[in-house]
């Protein structure tokens, strides 16, 4: 049966089916560098990679159109559902004054002038002379119907137009909170080991001569000799500081604004942080960050693939730097090229796009970050040996006066912290550049 031809519930119980047939595909593809379609066997022995592939392909297209062909499904049966709801409301019963709706809900209850007007023993009265009196009873009206249309007639036949800006003006809550602004969130603090310290920089030995001179000798013989030497490095500790003018009023007056101005400097100095440890210059008061650290190793893409370029990377800092790789780090729109990769058939490497995918290259964890450009990305071993943060103290917060604004009604608010950063070996991290 054709697609368009099921109905919603079977085209549901048929993605499920396509879906659950995916799922064991990729489960037994699934390997720690990504999905290695060799070993999948529920489709049957001696099927190659390119094979399965094709099969995933075909499953997804498939699975695509049903779902499609479901949303459109559902959308008809949400209009059926609104046009049930317009239909109770537009047949719904009469209210007082309103037994006699035509079928635009309009009032068809005469009033009472009119239903005088039109009697017959009233106009023949009338022609008389209207001498003497004549009196009339109906019994058929409902007084509601009759005040109804009364009030009907006085209100919307022939008074002026009420409308919002003549009339009572609608009243409007605002809703609680507020919309964020947007700003660059914390990207990197998280995979850079933290620790405390109490001294005003941070001293380190660093084996700069380390010649190990083992070898073979004959009896009698001299000793071979090793050559081991040490030079003291030192990080500054550095402050990060950050203050708002506030007045009196504003501090008093909405009783979140204090929580609100702490929590917004405390982001704001990890955020100047959290961009120093990447692009920092180095220059005092500025922490050095790994862009500006001097001896880390590089790599150009030139003409290979982007990827190989971060495996060339990873396997420099194993050589040279002696260390083990454990994190990439590179811009959004960086990442955005490498997860879009696709075979010469057009089959996405990273996953289909119906998943989330893993974010890992060759087998690492990839931190996005844009606080440095586009085209420069970094591999590095980030263990504690090989890079620390020290926190001399954490966010303070502050609130006094500067100069005349006890006078003005104004106070400042201010919040500070200080840290260290060290890189102990440099050689440890390198970066990748994209665009050479």
């Amino acid at each position: 049966m054709s697609i368009k031809n099921l109905t919603l519930k079977e085209a549901r119980e048929k993605l499920g089916a396509k879906q659950d047939e995916l799922g064991k595909i990729f489960e037994e593809a699934k390997s720690d560098d990504g999905y290695d379609f060799r070993q999948v066997k529920c489709l049957g022995e001696g099927l190659d990679s390119i094979a399965v592939a094709e099969k995933v392909k075909a499953l997804n297209s498939e699975a695509d159109e049903l779902a499609q062909h479901a949303e459109k499904l559902e959308e008809a049966e949400y209009a059926a559902k609104g046009y049930n709801m317009r239909e109770k409301a537009y047949n719904r019963p009469p209210m007082p004054g309103a037994s006699d709706r035509d079928q635009r809900g309009q009032f068809g209850a005469k009033s009472l002038g009119q239903t005088v007007a039109e009697e017959k023993s009233y106009q023949q009265w009338a022609e008389k002379g209207a001498g003497g009196g004549i009196s009339f009873s109906y019994d058929e009206m409902w007084p509601s119907d009759m005040l109804a249309k009364g009030a009907q007639f006085d209100t919307l036949g022939t008074k002026a137009l009420m409308s919002r800006t003549a009339g009572y003006a609608p009243e409007s809550i605002r809703q609680p909170g507020f919309v964020e602004g947007v700003t660059r969130p914390i990207q990197l603090l998280d995979i850079i080991p933290m620790f405390r310290t109490g001294q005003a920089a941070i001293k380190y030995m660093e084996e700069t001569t380390r010649v190990h001179g083992a070898a073979a000798r004959a009896e009698g013989a001299a000793y071979a000799e090793s050559q081991f030497a040490f030079t003291e490095k030192s990080t500054p500790v550095e402050k990060i500081t950050d203050s708002v003018p506030v007045t009196d009023e504003q501090l008093e007056d909405v009783p979140m604004m204090e929580g609100y101005i702490d929590s917004r400097l405390t982001f704001g100095l990890r955020q100047k942080l959290d961009s120093m440890c990447l692009v920092g210059d180095g220059l005092a008061p500025n922490l050095r960050g790994l862009k500006n650290v001097a001896g880390i190793q590089t790599q150009a893409k030139g003409a290979d693939p982007t990827m190989d370029a971060f495996f060339k990377a990873m396997t420099k800092i194993r050589l040279v730097g002696r260390a083990i790789p454990t994190h990439h780090v590179m811009h959004p729109l960086d990442w955005q090229d490498i997860r879009l990769t696709r075979t010469a058939d057009g089959i996405y490497i990273f996953g289909s796009p119906t998943e989330a995918g893993p974010e890992r290259l060759w087998g690492l964890p990839v931190v996005q970050q844009d606080a440095d450009a586009q085209g420069a990305a970094y591999t590095g071993s980030f263990q504690p040996q090989w890079v620390s943060l020290f926190e001399k103290k954490g966010v303070d917060i502050q609130i006094g006066f500067v100069g005349t604004q006890f006078a003005e009604g104004k106070r400042t608010v201010r919040g500070d912290t200080r840290f260290a950063l060290a890189w102990f070996r440099p050689a440890a991290f390198c970066e990748v550049d994209l665009l050479a």
